[in-house]
C-alpha cells in the first residue's frame, strides 16, 4: 500500500486540574487503546529537548501522532470520544486531515455527527 494513501493526526489530550505524571499516564491509556485500532501507527510526540538530567527521548505530554486511512477517522474519533467521557474533565485537540478540533466530549459528538453527515451524502 502507498504510504501516501494515509493520513497523519496529532491528538492532544489535557485534563483538568492533572498532574504531569496523571497526564502522561492519561496519554499512555489512550495510545494504548489507538494501538488496537486499525491504525498504521500511533505513538507519542517526540519533544524539543529533554530535561537536564533526564534519560531518553524527551516526550511532549499529552500529545499523540497517528497514521491511519481516511476511513478510519470516524472510528478513532468515536474512541476518543468514549475514553474522554470516562475521566472528568478530560479535553482533546486533534490536527490533520482537514480536521482541527479542541473541546469536551459534546462538543466532540458533534464533529462526529458531522463527519457521518458527510459520509452519508457520498
Amino acid at each position: 500500500m502507498d504510504n501516501s494513501e494515509f493520513t497523519q493526526m496529532n491528538i492532544e489530550i489535557s485534563a483538568v486540574d492533572a498532574t504531569d505524571e496523571e497526564l502522561d499516564r492519561m496519554t499512555r491509556q489512550l495510545l494504548s487503546e489507538l494501538r488496537e485500532m486499525d491504525v498504521e501507527s500511533a505513538g507519542l510526540t517526540p519533544g524539543a529537548s529533554a530535561p537536564r538530567g533526564s534519560k531518553g527521548d524527551p516526550l511532549t505530554l499529552g500529545s499523540i501522532a497517528i497514521e491511519l486511512l481516511p476511513a478510519a477517522i470516524p472510528g478513532v474519533i468515536t474512541l476518543v470520544q468514549a475514553w474522554m467521557a470516562r475521566g472528568q474533565g478530560r479535553t482533546v485537540k486533534f490536527k490533520g486531515k482537514g480536521i482541527e478540533f479542541e473541546g469536551s466530549p459534546e462538543e466532540l459528538q458533534k464533529l462526529l455527527a458531522t463527519l457521518d453527515k458527510g459520509k452519508r451524502k457520498k
